[in-house]
Order: structure tokens, then sequence, then C-alpha cells
């Protein structure tokens, strides 16, 4: 029986740490409307630049730049005779 003690105690701590974890989550807040579709925005628009750069797209996000908003693109590009890929990063207007 002693065996099995450590793994019981394991076990409860992790419940424990989990149902800390569920309690203390924070509540799903309403985002913007219009950062919703920024966001949106920028995922087609980094599909669209990775399909012309040949790449995969890695990252899409919507930032603002003072009062405009603007889309961070970042591609993964295949690199020449088995090369790494190359990191690719375009800055765009949010549509």
């Amino acid at each position: 029986m002693t065996i099995f003690r450590p793994t019981t105690r394991w076990l409860s701590g992790f419940a424990a740490l989990a149902a800390g974890v569920l309690v203390c989550s924070a509540p799903a807040r309403a985002e913007d409307p219009s950062r919703q579709i920024a966001q949106v925005d920028c995922y087609s628009v980094g599909l669209q630049i990775a399909q012309e750069n040949g790449g995969q797209l890695a990252r899409a996000a919507s930032v603002s730049r003072g009062e405009d908003r603007v889309c961070i693109i970042v591609v993964l590009v295949p690199g020449k005779d088995g090369e790494r890929p190359r990191r690719a990063e375009f800055e765009v207007p949010a549509k």
C-alpha cells in the first residue's frame, strides 16, 4: 500500500491544481466587434500573402498603430536546397 501513496498524493495535488485553474480563470469578455472583423481580415490577408510567396502562414495578428489598425503577417518561406525555412514579416493595413 505504501507504493500507491505517492501516486495518490500526486493525483490529488493535480486535481487540486486543475480545480484552482478552473476556479481562478477569468470569465470570457466580449470583444469589440470591429476588432474581431480586423482579426478575420488579417487571417485572410495572411493566407493570400503566404500563397503569393509560396510559403505557409505562421501568424496573422491585428495591432493598432496610433488610430490605425494594421495586420502583422508572418510567413514561413521554404529554404532553397533543403535549407531551413526563412521567416518573412509583412505589415499591411487592416481592411
